[in-house]
């Protein structure tokens, strides 16, 4: 598929963002580095050692700074030597405000926000 073909197709905004969020599953818990961010998933750098489980609830919290920390439920969709995608399946409000906001203010184009917010209300995030 093509890169225009695939952007077409994707439904939501995919920011770039670069940070450290702990995943837990079960009785895993590891360090992972975030390589980009919608509202629907993550991509992180795949660490040396994981045990990580596809299709299976796992738990990820991205620490912001010291007050804003976003907490989702994702599982593993798919996995590469330096790349894993988890599809965030749950997210509380509080999260989705600032991941909302997160992608905002790392969108490039003059319309983000209204993409952002009108992403949010097609398709909103599970619960």
């Amino acid at each position: 598929m093509t890169e225009d073909k695939h952007k077409e197709r994707r439904r939501f905004s995919r920011v770039e963002f670069a940070a450290d969020a702990v995943i837990t599953q079960g009785e895993y818990r590891g360090q992972v580095h975030l390589v980009d961010i919608s509202l629907k998933g993550v991509l992180v750098e795949t660490p040396d050692e994981y045990h990580l489980k596809a299709n299976q609830p796992a738990s990820l919290s991205i620490k912001l700074n010291d007050d804003v920390i976003i907490d989702m439920e994702v599982h593993l969709v798919h996995s590469s030597h330096s790349i894993l995608g988890l599809e965030c399946t749950s997210i509380d409000m509080e999260s989705i405000a600032h991941l909302r906001r997160l992608i905002e203010l790392n969108l490039s184009t003059p319309d983000a926000s209204e993409r952002v917010l009108d992403e949010l209300i097609s398709h909103p995030a599970p619960a």
